[in-house]
């Protein structure tokens, strides 16, 4: 059984044999697979009228935004985006009634987002069609497999410096 990236460095290895291009295995497959993942996601969410990273903003929330739910910069973290980039979110999310602003009662400067009672909702229908689907798109791998490859990517992104978010 062969793939793309078996067929990319063949012709690396015929043409440049000099150049190990056996790196190219490994990161090669895991772009082509952010890729089709990312298509497969969308797909997914769209049938819920969201896209991938409304469900990020509105998981992150639920799970450990609490009724307080979080600042900003805790979403900046975790999304791996920037403040614009987590305003214009914000905005949108408030637009369609999934989260509000709130500010903090220590802190008047400081400004919490915390979800909506459809917020919550949304996030709680859609969450266990979600897993499913995920498990849909790994039902190539067995569960031992799946563990193996979620602790060599662990170690791998860990190495790159993407640890627990603060």
């Amino acid at each position: 059984m062969a793939d793309a990236v078996d067929l990319f460095t063949q012709h690396w290895n015929r043409e440049r044999p000099e150049v190990d291009v056996s790196p190219m295995a490994v990161i090669g497959r895991i772009q082509r697979l952010s890729r089709l993942f990312e298509h497969e996601l969308k797909q997914f969410f769209n049938e819920y009228g969201m896209e991938f990273w409304e469900f990020d903003v509105l998981a992150t929330l639920r799970r450990s935004g609490g009724d307080e739910g979080l600042t900003a910069g805790a979403l900046i973290k975790v999304a791996m985006v920037t403040s614009g980039a987590i305003t214009n979110r914000i905005d949108r999310l408030v637009a369609k009634d999934l989260v509000e602003r709130m500010p903090c009662p220590s802190d008047r400067r400081v400004i919490r987002v915390r979800l909506t009672a459809a917020g919550r909702q949304m996030i709680d229908d859609v969450l266990p069609k979600h897993m499913a689907n995920e498990q849909r798109i790994l039902a190539a791998l067995d569960l031992e497999s799946r563990e193996q490859l979620a602790g060599l990517l662990r170690t791998l992104a860990e190495s790159l410096g993407d640890g627990v978010p603060d």
